[in-house]
């Protein structure tokens, strides 16, 4: 079939003898494409009547460079594709130009990997640019640059061995400023061209030497010459490895604005139609959010641009999932029916796939089927449990005798939206810990444990109780990257901060808290995966003692049992002979102890001597009850099965 301006796929796309271009632009006058191919003379497109515009090149090959000429009734000039897959700077024009890019040039290892079920992830958010890794160029060069997708790679073992199965990314579409959270994206189908490394740079051989290592160890063909050279090919080296590892890899996606700053030729009034009031820009609403503009969800053209950059970064990325920002903002300008059509799509596409919604409105309509009237999503962000466990640990903070309300604990640890994998829980965020948030800015876990000192016996047991319920209730646990060895720093993007809000890595060999600490989390995330129970959606909490400042509750698997009873304490004295139901009689184990890993091994432990004998009395709802030690400020484990 002879492909035109009705059936060509958007953008710039190689056929085997040159490229097809397509951009919907239906007010422009004229549109022609300009390229290192024809001497950035013009190859005029052919409009159809709703209005896309078409052309075939002949010789057009990977690598070209490319932008559209527009002419309008407001202004001509060019603009970038707002499909194009990279973009790279030339010294010869103003701005970024567009590549022609091939997407099967790219060697995936890959083939059948798929992410583990809902119920068993455990995420870790990172920022490209500000998760750094080692760097030979020293502390000097780390502070002058934002991190790369392939710094990443450094961190891959460390990654898989911390028991993480899924990574999540903060957006990493192209952006104007120079450093940025990622929400301010202008280009979605680009990644960032800062988070790449050219292939003259001095270190470039030193990334495709640690890729190929890994891939030797996996026994993969190395990377060529070529397929390592620009940021989409480098960012799929990260996608790649990281499934290598059995880490899914799911993109934080903002589909609710786009901008700040797009400049003459980005994708505002993209037809060059005469600026104004009343909605008048192509992709754009006039109504702003967070600096930008939000998306004109009434036009099914912008609808259908959206649907195919999700659509894209899993057909030509390999992407696992997503977690879309601001759901909230899209259903509050119109677009609750672009969001049944875009996750009915990913889910017809890759119904394994993740579908994680930020909604702060009522997110049971969010997480129901399109069916029933819902948005369809898998699972949506929670902070109850966040907001609830940060309240207890900061009342620890005020001394002994302070109250401290498990109360509140207790209530969110219940699934709220049916199955337990429908919310992910977290302590901390990219916003809530960000260095420059001025609004509701909260301190790292390791700070607010003790805020006079964050490496003390108080911050370190604190911050063990905080992170030992995240990952043992109910829920998709998150860790923010940093979070797993107890930094303490709030972390920046900006420029203006970058040098003094770097992850301090360095810390794991000079600091015993954080080492210790990393053991910890890493331990108890192996029990989490070890013990299905603690997947499950089944919970009971069944003793609160806010003056003993003890919460106990079961979690258990319907028709299987895998019974184990969570016990955590943030009292500051050790409960010798403590009294506490139990659902069966007989020898239950203490399969952790998280008392052990203070100063690990702790030669002042106190615990079970890793069991008990269940048998006392009726207590707390239970038949049986024992006796058992709770070390003070301690999260510990007990299970009918050693495992």
């Amino acid at each position: 079939m002879a492909l035109d301006a009705n059936t060509a796929p958007m953008g710039a796309n190689l056929t085997e003898w040159g490229a097809t271009f397509r951009i919907w632009a239906p007010l422009a006058k004229s549109v022609s494409v300009r390229g290192t191919f024809n001497s950035w003379s013009d190859q005029t497109l052919t409009k159809s009547s709703d209005g896309y515009w078409f052309t075939y090149v002949p010789g057009v090959k990977e690598g070209d460079q490319y932008k559209f000429f527009v002419s309008g009734e407001g202004s001509t000039g060019y603009k970038r594709d707002p499909y194009a897959r990279s973009l790279t700077f030339d010294p010869a024009f103003p701005h970024s130009n567009c590549n022609v890019t091939h997407p099967q040039s790219f060697p995936w290892h890959d083939q059948g990997f798929k992410p583990q079920p809902f119920h068993e992830l455990v995420l870790y958010q990172l920022h490209v640019g500000g998760f750094w890794s080692t760097d030979d160029a020293g502390n000097d060069r780390r502070r002058e640059r934002p991190g790369r997708f392939l710094d990443v790679l450094f961190k891959l073992e460390y990654l898989a061995e911390l028991g993480i199965n899924a990574v999540q990314l903060l957006p990493i579409q192209e952006f104007s400023t120079p450093r940025s959270l990622g929400y301010n994206g202008i280009d979605l189908f680009s990644p960032e061209m800062d988070y790449s490394v050219a292939p003259n740079a001095p270190d470039f051989q030193r990334y495709v030497d640690k890729a190929n290592q890994l891939l030797a160890g996996f026994r993969r063909a190395p990377f060529k010459q070529g397929e390592l050279d620009c940021q989409t090919k480098q960012l799929m080296a990260l996608v790649d490895l990281c499934h290598l590892f059995g880490l899914a890899v799911i993109l934080d996606v903002v589909y609710n604005h786009a901008g700040g700053d797009f400049g003459d030729e980005g994708i505002y009034f993209l037809d060059r139609e005469v600026p104004g009031d009343n909605n008048r820009s192509l992709y754009f609403t006039d109504q702003g959010w967070a600096g930008g503009l939000v998306f004109a969800y009434w036009k099914r053209e912008v609808c259908q641009f959206l649907i195919d950059n999700a659509t894209f970064l899993f057909n030509e990325y390999h992407v696992d999932g997503f977690r879309f920002d601001e759901v909230t903002v899209i259903d509050r300008y119109g677009g609750w029916s672009f969001l049944q059509d875009l996750t009915d799509t990913l889910r017809f596409r890759k119904s394994e796939a993740p579908l994680i919604a930020e909604y702060w409105a009522d997110q049971r309509s969010v997480v129901r089927a399109r069916s029933d009237g819902g948005a369809g999503f898998d699972t949506a962000v929670a902070s109850g449990l966040r907001q609830a466990i940060r309240g207890a640990v900061a009342q620890a903070t005020a001394g002994r005798d302070a109250h401290v309300d498990f109360d509140s604990v207790a209530a969110n640890l219940y699934p709220g939206l049916g199955f337990a994998w429908r919310q992910v829980q977290h302590l901390e965020n990219q916003d809530v810990v960000r260095l420059d948030n001025t609004t509701d800015r909260q301190p790292r876990v390791a700070a607010l444990a003790d805020p006079s000192n964050a490496r003390s016996w108080y911050a370190r047991s604190r911050s063990r109780v905080a992170n030992g319920l995240l990952l043992t209730a109910p829920g998709i646990p998150m860790v923010f990257m940093g979070q797993e060895f107890m930094e303490d720093k709030y972390w920046s993007d900006s420029p203006n901060y970058f040098a003094d809000s770097l992850i301090w890595w360095d810390g794991l060999s000079s600091d015993r808290g954080m080492s210790d600490h990393l053991r910890f989390l890493r331990e108890l995330i192996q029990v989490r995966h070890r013990y299905r129970a603690l997947c499950s959606d089944r919970i009971n909490v069944h003793h609160i003692h806010n003056d003993n400042r003890v919460l106990a509750f079961h979690r258990w698997l319907d028709g299987i049992g895998d019974d184990v009873i969570v016990v955590v304490s943030l009292s500051e004295q050790t409960w010798w002979s403590y009294e506490l139901g139990f659902p069966c009689a007989g020898e239950w184990f203490e399969v952790f102890n998280s008392d052990v890993y203070d100063n690990w091994v702790n030669p002042n432990v106190a615990g079970n001597g890793g069991q008990i004998n269940v048998g006392g009395p009726p207590k707390h709802g239970f038949q049986f009850s024992a006796s058992v030690v709770i070390p003070a400020n301690s999260l510990l484990l007990f299970a009918r099965n050693p495992q």
